[in-house]
């Protein structure tokens, strides 16, 4: 069974692009860890400060079209070496939504609808989300409020969080 828990950065955009996740001047380094500082560090989001409001969260939930723009995989890279492990959004880039998944890490879709209830019912406070991905089941809560939605995830996207990403389900079943 895996879960995924910690506090929500609330990312309250549309079209936040890889440039913004990882910016591309950084595209030439060979270690996950050099990228860590640079995460999101050109996103223009009103009262967003990359430097405090990252370090203490676990997931991102987002709008639309998230991780759109260049195909790397450095963004889901810098995602995981800040300790970001789950990314919830209306959509994905179709290629940014398969390095989340081949990196071992959910980017699960929830209806717009959805979305805005939770943006609208958590997004002022500090809230914490837990993602079990076995029952389908996200779980929000902050101090007043507790939420509990379902997702869809096809079973070999499932496969691939369990066993940590594509290299890891690679050396499993081949």
């Amino acid at each position: 069974m895996k879960k995924f828990e910690g506090n929500i950065l609330f990312l309250d955009r549309s079209d936040i692009n890889t440039d913004e996740i990882i910016p591309a001047r950084y595209l030439t380094e060979i270690e996950k860890t050099a990228l860590k500082p640079h995460l999101l560090e050109d996103l223009k989001l009103d009262g967003f400060d990359p430097k405090k409001d990252i370090e203490s969260a676990s997931m991102i939930v987002t709008r639309a079209n998230f991780g759109c723009g260049s195909s790397r995989e450095h963004a889901p890279w810098a995602l995981e070496v800040n300790g970001i492990h789950a990314v919830i959004a209306v959509s994905f880039a179709r290629i940014f939504r398969q390095n989340m998944f081949n990196c071992g890490m959910p980017a699960i879709e929830l209806p717009e609808d959805e979305i805005n209830a939770i943006f609208d019912t958590f997004s002022k406070d500090q809230t914490r989300m837990t993602v079990d991905i076995e029952k389908h089941e996200i779980m929000l809560q902050s101090k007043h409020q507790t939420r509990t939605t379902h997702f869809r995830i096809s079973d070999f996207d499932r496969a691939l969080i369990q066993t940590g990403g594509w290299v890891e389900y690679a050396d499993w079943h081949y």
